[in-house]
């Protein structure tokens, strides 16, 4: 396990392999790890909230019931992450790669999702309320008791589609265009 004070001091030092640390129940809100490799770390519960972790490597990182809230993920590849029960609620995901992404039970309401790709992503009993997924990439599974309501499902494209064309009216019902 790595100490905060020493991750902080290597991240300032330029250093940015962290992947297999475990930071599980740590505090880092509003820490800086832009671009940083968090790759398959325990991460779990740890409070991420208003954290810059843009660009970062969270693939296969464990997030179950992590705090990710108002917290900048954009372009952060996080394919095959366990997000269980996070709360992401106003986080920017905007062009993230969720392929694959375990989001059950995760709280997404106001995040936006714009250009993400959720390939495969599990999303059963997820809150994407008021979410924007304009120009997103769905193919998800398990949408049992999700909602979608008041979201921004604006030309939703599936995967290996090659234009942009919108295909949001399949999902009329879910929320806003």
């Amino acid at each position: 396990m790595i100490d905060l004070q020493q991750l902080q001091h290597e991240y300032n030092q330029g250093y940015r392999d962290f992947s297999t640390v475990s930071l599980h129940g740590e505090r880092l809100e509003g820490s800086i790890l832009s671009g940083a490799d968090l790759s398959q770390c325990d991460l779990s519960s740890t409070d991420f909230s208003h954290a810059n972790l843009s660009r970062a490597n969270l693939s296969g990182a464990n997030l179950t019931n992590a705090d990710l809230a108002s917290a900048d993920l954009s372009g952060a590849r996080l394919q095959g992450a366990n997000l269980i029960g996070a709360d992401l609620r106003q986080a920017s995901l905007v062009g993230a790669d969720l392929t694959q992404a375990d989001l059950r039970g995760a709280d997404l309401e106001g995040a936006d999702l714009t250009s993400a790709n959720l390939t495969g992503a599990h999303v059963s009993g997820a809150n994407f309320c008021k979410a924007d997924l304009s120009y997103a990439c769905l193919d998800i599974t398990g949408l049992a008791e999700t909602s979608f309501d008041g979201a921004t499902l604006f030309q939703i494209r599936s995967p290996g589609e090659d234009s942009e064309a919108e295909v949001s009216h399949r999902w009329g019902s879910w929320g806003y265009h």
